[in-house]
């Protein structure tokens, strides 16, 4: 299986992409012995539109643009699910037992997502009602999948 997390902007180096590069290296190293293949990241362009909605629809377009064939699409959405790490870590696992060969998060620009992407996600998940700016919802999510691998192997890094 291979995660992957496609974003809209890109991550400026400095302390946050150092953070977010630390769990990624985690999740990469941890998930090997797990069938988890790898762990990457892929940075698409803001739409320059001058309409939201057209910004929102170019956006989804370009993200559903990079789903492989057959993968599993998690939306990160201010109305999403809210999970806990454990349920979390499950989702993943069974898709991984499933067979699905591909996962990909989706974390859209500062407008949203377009209808077309969240109609065609699998799973909304937020983190929380409150509204985080888009490199800390990276650091988070990278924390999340590296704490799931964690949790699905048995390491004492999530305690409960």
């Amino acid at each position: 299986m291979r995660l992957t997390l496609a974003c809209i902007g890109r991550m400026k180096p400095g302390a946050d992409k150092e953070l977010f590069d630390r769990y990624i290296d985690r999740a990469r190293k941890a998930g090997k012995s797990l069938g988890i293949g790898d762990v990457k990241i892929v940075e698409l362009g803001e739409s320059r539109a001058q309409r939201t909605a057209d910004r929102k629809s170019e956006e989804a377009d370009a993200l559903i643009g990079h789903l492989p064939a057959g993968a599993r699409l998690v939306v990160l959405d201010e109305h999403g699910k809210s999970m806990t790490s454990v349920a979390f870590s499950s989702r993943i696992e069974a898709w991984k037992d499933e067979g699905v060969q591909d996962v990909v998060f989706a974390i859209g620009g500062a407008d949203g997502h377009g209808d077309a992407l969240l109609a065609r996600a699998d799973l909304k998940i937020a983190f929380g009602a409150m509204t985080w700016p888009h490199q800390i919802v990276r650091i988070l999510l990278s924390e999340q999948i590296y704490r799931a691998i964690t949790i699905q192997s048995g390491h004492p890094y999530h305690r409960q």
